[in-house]
């Protein structure tokens, strides 16, 4: 027969129940013990679990004692002590009989609630989660030690039982993603980031409890039930098929509050206006926290708001995903950031590409950013219209911060010697120069020209002159060029930084396919590798042309014109001109009116001064060809004259000279 002999601190009374026991240290079952003369208060219930522990360690305990005293006598000592406490109940009933710390409190909590693992071979990847027995219940000797926690903190006991219940429906939830057919480690990840959720199903589980057919039911059956009922395992599966990582499923499954069913719903939604599969999960969780609870009415009419202002049908799944904002709004607020920009003069087809091009445009920023941007571009002095132009163009002008993008560029252009007129030539040319970082992409560009000795003066006379020169990158095209310049065209280091400022556009030529091509075609002409140097000196153009325009130019000049190779060499401009336009005509009024001009001043003028250099050529020749007349006319007079002269001295001085002659009849 059992008998148990429990420390006289320790008296439990324990009433027979289903499920449960009562036991007392007092009852040890002998047959002639008598019964006590008054009832024994009950001090503390446990269940099955608790009771059998406790009869476990106190037998232990008392079996070890009986070893050195006498069974008897241990058993009247302890009805002494049964009676002695409870005559100090009578007299002291606030008195704590039974000293339990909160920390063996725990304890007990934790062994009641934590579910139980089937046994598993060694080396399973499992690991039991119970506590030892030893570490639930302290000796005797300790009792001293846990009386100091008699003001134990209640909220921190139901803080503990709160996370041993997330624990144990954490566990539920592992069991349920491991019947679901998913990996360890992926379901460990996932249910890490479900917090809000599993407090959803802890809570929901609690509750079942009020129904008669979980009444009686444990709280792993009741959690395991209300995870079966919302289906979130076959969800999870499905917007993993749809390329969603766990991060962004843990996510909306925290975002939708217990109503999964809106995120299937929304999803189908999405893949109707085109939404790719692996921008869903990035348009959900980017398209605010209560995109789940709209109606998909509200939604459509979103959709085809867009669609009457420009923004094709094609365009709205690419256009959505990349600004799912614009999801989260209501229709007024919509109507007003659309309006704004049909308001400065756009029509449906500018607006529409425009939101294709920078969706962000419509929805990333607030009015007063927008209106305040607007007023900054109009300070360089574009109208309203024109800049909703620009925009319309370059929408991601919008993007770009007033204080640290556009002020400091303009600061620093204002030092590059470029006045307002220019800024607005480069920002209505290359609009995109305004949305570069200043010290990452502008001004590494602006000390390499300085490194090649372009002043600043000029450097800013580039950028206004061609401002696409920004947009090429340092390492991948400027600086390729300019060693293909001076190691293959022939430019000297002297010359290269003149090259660079009258030619800036130089710079976005291709070289394998027009700077290497054009080199190798002047060098075939005979021209020597240094007078192509000299000739891309004095023109930097000559090399942006095509062999094809080339060609006939070349061989007019030679075959028809009859002009020696050195004249191009002298005047490389030559090839800028138009043929049909410039250079026939002009040579046809050379050979007509019998004049010759060297290249330069042929073609680099307009054609009144030309035919006024042909009319002053042409009366200059009159001219010399009247004076060379009259010297011949002159010459000639003077030679007739000595020759009359010549004859009068040969001839008698009168005619009596003959009359003295004899004739004969």
């Amino acid at each position: 027969m059992l008998s148990c002999h429990p420390p006289p601190s320790l008296h439990l009374h324990l009433h027979r129940r289903s499920r449960s026991a009562t036991f007392s240290s007092s009852h040890h079952h002998h047959p002639n013990h008598p019964p006590p003369n008054a009832p024994d208060p009950v001090l503390r219930t446990h269940n099955s679990t608790t009771t059998s522990l406790l009869l476990h360690h106190h037998t232990a305990t008392t079996t070890t004692n009986n070893i050195t005293k006498n069974p008897s006598q241990e058993i009247e000592n302890d009805h002494q002590q049964h009676r002695d406490s409870v005559q100090t109940n009578d007299s002291k009933p606030a008195t704590r009989q039974l000293i339990i710390p909160p920390q063996e409190k725990l304890n007990i909590l934790e062994v009641s609630l934590v579910s139980k693992r089937a046994p598993l071979f060694p080396g399973s990847i499992y690991s039991n989660s119970l506590p030892s027995l030893q570490s639930v219940f302290r000796t005797q000797s300790d009792t001293q030690r846990l009386e100091s926690y008699d003001d134990e903190d209640e909220e921190a006991i139901i803080m503990r039982a709160l996370e041993i219940r997330r624990k144990v429906t954490a566990e539920v939830f592992k069991g349920a993603m491991k019947k679901g057919k998913f990996g360890i480690t992926y379901s460990t990840n996932l249910v890490n980031r479900l917090s809000e959720f599993i407090d959803h199903v802890m809570i929901e589980a609690a509750a079942l409890k009020r129904l008669p057919e979980f009444e009686d039911s444990t709280f792993n059956v009741r959690a395991k039930a209300v995870i079966d009922d919302s289906n979130v395992v076959p969800l999870i599966r499905w917007l993993k098929h749809n390329h969603l990582s766990y991060p962004k499923i843990a996510k909306l499954i925290c975002m939708s509050k217990g109503n999964l069913d809106s995120i299937r719903r929304l999803v189908e939604w999405l893949k109707t206006i085109h939404v790719k599969g692996e921008f869903l999960g990035v348009t959900l969780l980017k398209s605010g926290d209560d995109i789940l609870q709209r109606r998909i009415g509200e939604l459509d009419e979103i959709v085809e708001y867009l669609e009457s202002n420009g923004v094709k049908r094609d365009w709205m799944g690419f256009v959505i995903s990349r600004c799912p904002r614009w999801l989260s709004y209501s229709m007024e607020e919509l109507k007003m950031r659309v309006e704004f920009y049909l308001n400065m003069g756009m029509n449906e087809k500018d607006f529409g590409t425009m939101v294709f091009d920078y969706p962000g445009v419509l929805g990333q920023f607030t009015l007063e950013e927008m209106n305040q941007k607007v007023n900054y571009l109009k300070e360089f002095g574009l109208s309203t219209e024109y800049v909703g132009r620009l925009l319309a163009f370059r929408p991601q002008l919008m993007g770009c911060s007033i204080e640290e993008r556009w002020k400091p560029l303009v600061k620093y252009l204002y030092y590059l010697g470029i006045s307002r007129d220019g800024m607005r030539r480069m920002l209505t040319i290359k609009p995109m120069v305004f949305c570069f970082n200043l010290e990452i992409t502008i001004a590494p560009k602006v000390q390499f020209f300085r490194d090649l000795g372009v002043r600043d003066d000029a450097i800013g006379n580039m950028l206004v002159k061609f401002p696409p020169l920004l947009t090429y990158s340092l390492h991948k095209k400027i600086r390729p060029v300019v060693i293909f310049l001076m190691t293959k065209a022939g430019v000297t280091e002297k010359d290269i930084g003149k090259v660079i400022a009258l030619g800036p556009e130089l710079l976005g030529c291709s070289i394998v396919k027009t700077l290497e091509v054009n080199v190798k075609y002047f060098l075939s002409l005979g021209i020597r590798v240094r007078q192509l140097g000299e000739m891309i000196a004095d023109f930097p153009k000559l090399l942006r042309y095509k062999v094809d325009l080339l060609y006939p130019k070349y061989r007019y000049l030679r075959r028809t014109m009859v002009r020696p190779l050195p004249d191009v060499i002298e005047f490389p401009r030559f090839f800028s001109y138009s043929l049909e336009e410039r250079i026939i005509p002009r040579h046809k009024i050379m050979v007509e009116n019998r004049v010759n001009f060297k290249l330069r001043y042929m073609l680099a003028c307009t054609d009144e001064e030309f035919n006024k250099r042909v009319a002053d050529k042409i009366e200059r020749r009159r001219r010399f060809e009247s004076y060379c007349l009259n010297d011949a006319l002159a010459d000639s007079q003077t030679a007739e004259g000595t020759l009359e002269k010549a004859a009068v001295v040969d001839c008698p001085p009168n005619e009596n000279a003959f009359s003295n002659i004899p004739v004969n009849d």
